[in-house]
């Protein structure tokens, strides 16, 4: 019993290598820049990092197509370099010498891509799958429309101008009254003044009862 399980494994391997190569037609090529993204504490890729990749692929995959159960053996993965670079194709669990289709992967990946990333602390431009495009953050729609703020904004301006001219009428309005009221107290100082002045500097002969004094 072992014997055969070891040789469908051996099988699989092989069948699996014949599959992924280079430019393959259903396969995608992976490049990491780990030193790039995380510079002194940059992670050395060994086998164990490859296991999670491949695990976190047959994660995306399990994700994606409902009903089929995908492992670490339907990830297989080919002409690796030391630059961290590497093919990959997914083979179908129902028939290992089948290969899923490549838009079902591309799809997978971007649902998961961000899962994908955190596993290996990198982003879109650090993990790149050469040809499926980075994916992009869904837009923020604010609680309040866009044209209702600037209506509140235009409204807000519109109506401090309407106040400061308001404020300004009043206090020039104030002004004149005031500079009215100072002149009418001028003129009221100024006639009784003169009133005073006048009797107090002229004399007026026809009202007076003494007889002029004729000299002899």
């Amino acid at each position: 019993m072992l014997e055969k399980t070891f040789f469908l494994l051996c099988l699989s391997s092989a069948l699996g290598n014949e599959l992924c190569t280079p430019d393959a037609s259903d396969g995608y090529k992976v490049r990491l820049s780990i030193s790039t993204a995380l510079g002194e504490e940059a992670y050395p890729w060994n086998s164990n990092e490859m296991f999670l990749f491949r695990a976190s692929l047959a994660f995306a995959m399990r994700n994606h197509i409902a009903g089929q159960i995908f492992d670490v053996s339907n990830i297989v993965v080919c002409d690796e370099t030391p630059r961290v670079s590497f093919w990959f194709v997914v083979t179908s669990p129902l028939n290992t010498s089948e290969l899923v289709k490549k838009g079902n992967v591309e799809e997978a990946v971007r649902k998961s891509r961000n899962r994908i990333n955190n596993a290996f602390l990198l982003s879109d431009n650090t993990l790149e799958f050469v040809g499926i495009p980075p994916t992009l953050a869904a837009p923020v729609n604010p609680d309040t429309a866009p044209w209702l703020i600037v209506f509140g904004v235009v409204m807000g301006i519109v109506g401090a101008g309407i106040i400061a001219v308001l404020v300004l009428s009043v206090v020039q309005k104030k002004r004149k009254k005031s500079g009215k009221t100072e002149d009418e107290d001028t003129e009221v100082e100024i006639r009784p003044k003169n009133i005073e002045n006048g009797a107090a500097g002229a004399y007026n002969l026809s009202f007076t009862d003494d007889e002029p004094i004729t000299q002899m």
